[in-house]
């Protein structure tokens, strides 16, 4: 992806942009510094990568930037919308249009079918129906190679088959950004590879923007962008052309 231009008249519109982002929290009757005055910008269908050893913030800082939770401090813009700006409701209606979400631990309800637990976030929007929210998914679980597991639960799924139905629910809104928090974190290194190869081919093919937060520097060197929070700053290490 090209780097942004400095005439204004055509420059790129950043899909986040976080400026002063702070936060902060009280513990043991002590104010603690999570991080402080975090800038980032990212465009729309670029893959980023946020790593930094347990405990540095980066998944706070993924959910400050989901809109998931609040910074103490500072502004942020997710698809135009002024999120510090916003109340609890408000801010769901942003998810719901504009994320999908991909975690460690998969989140499927265990007593839903794989074709139900990808349907699951269209049953939220408006006018649902039914024919037409079952049709995109089986579409998607085709996509992530899971047309024959539809009717399948979550317990008779491998580790791999479970975070390909997450990869598809996260996909069912077309949402614009997709945050995968440690997506492969739980999974043996060759089901890994097939995870992190289908999130980048989906990255390419339907030009979503993918944050990822992960330990794994080799995941991160695959992004186009790799930014890492240490000591409450975030460094960008690098990026592509």
């Amino acid at each position: 992806m090209s780097q942004p231009t400095t005439d204004k008249s055509i420059m790129p519109q950043a899909i986040i942009s976080a400026q002063q982002l702070t936060q902060k929290i009280n513990f043991a009757q002590k104010e603690l510094s999570i991080f402080e005055n975090l800038n980032i910008d990212i465009y729309e269908g670029e893959q980023v990568a946020i790593t930094g050893r347990s405990g540095s913030g980066k998944s706070t800082l993924l959910g400050i930037l989901a809109t998931l939770d609040r910074a103490s401090s500072g502004q942020l813009q997710v698809c135009g919308e002024a999120i510090e700006q916003l109340n609890e409701e408000q801010r769901a209606v942003v998810r719901l249009k504009h994320i999908g979400f991909v975690f460690q631990s998969f989140q499927l309800l265990p007593h839903l079918s794989a074709l139900e637990n990808v349907i699951l976030p269209l049953r939220l929007q408006p006018n649902f129906q039914f024919a037409d929210a079952e049709r995109k998914a089986l579409a998607l679980l085709q996509t992530v190679g899971l047309e024959r597991q539809a009717a399948q639960t979550p317990k008779v799924l491998s580790g791999g088959e479970q975070q390909r139905v997450a990869i598809a629910r996260a996909l069912i809104s077309q949402p614009k950004i997709i945050f995968a928090d440690e997506p492969t974190g739980n999974l043996d290194g060759a089901t890994a590879k097939e995870i992190e190869q289908l999130l980048f081919q989906l990255n390419r093919e339907l030009g979503t923007t993918l944050i990822l937060v992960t330990h794994d520097p080799k995941l991160a060197a695959q992004c186009q962008r790799h930014f890492e929070l240490a000591e409450g700053q975030l460094i960008e290490l690098s990026r592509g052309g």
